[in-house]
């Protein structure tokens, strides 16, 4: 075969147009948001399953001072933790910021006092005072609770952008929770 005379024709699909970069962003967004939602299943968290009779992460008092602002609860997770049959809940707390990251807090809750619907605080797993942030928390099976802390390096790194995280577990032994910390790395945030 010979080659035609004269320059080739634009073919129509050639030309990458902003429809088509649009449309492949939404099927890559779609792919990678449908991926996150596929676990295999013994990845749940007791967060993800209904735990009855578990306290209300949104009725309990933290000891926060947030200068009028409310405390938002980030995240919390339920399980029987100390073994004894009644569910306890694990509630990764802040005050409340339209911009910025303030520090958490992570407490353990039980149920309150006999005729309550507010839950007590039965132990401070992370101290908001000890300016960290947490993601990923979740409790096992066996009630054990995990969660990464995120943290910073020295005074001189911004409180926006920590720079050190470490996966920390708790566990009850003993009567009292036992924190059991990870190797420290970089912050991927």
């Amino acid at each position: 075969m010979q080659p035609s005379a004269g320059p080739a024709p634009a073919l129509p699909h050639n030309r990458a147009r902003s429809v088509h970069w649009i449309t492949t962003a939404a099927v890559v967004a779609a792919v990678i948001g449908a991926g996150n939602l596929v676990q295999p299943a013994d990845a749940a968290s007791a967060s993800a399953r209904h735990v009855s009779g578990a306290p209300d992460a949104t009725k309990a008092h933290y000891p926060l001072d947030c200068a009028g602002a409310p405390v938002d609860v980030v995240s919390h997770a339920a399980g029987d933790l100390d073994h004894d049959g009644r569910p306890e809940t694990v509630a990764v707390v802040r005050c409340h910021s339209e911009t910025g990251t303030p520090p958490s807090g992570v407490y353990v809750l039980s149920q309150g006092a006999a005729g309550s619907t507010t839950p007590r605080i039965v132990e401070t797993l992370v101290n908001p005072k000890d300016q960290r942030s947490i993601k990923d928390l979740r409790i096992t099976a066996d009630g054990t609770v995990t969660a990464t802390v995120l943290g910073y390096s020295s005074e001189d790194v911004p409180r926006c952008c920590p720079d050190q995280q470490r996966v920390y577990t708790w566990q009850w032994r003993a009567g009292t929770y036992y924190a059991i910390p990870g190797p420290l790395a970089s912050a991927a945030v």
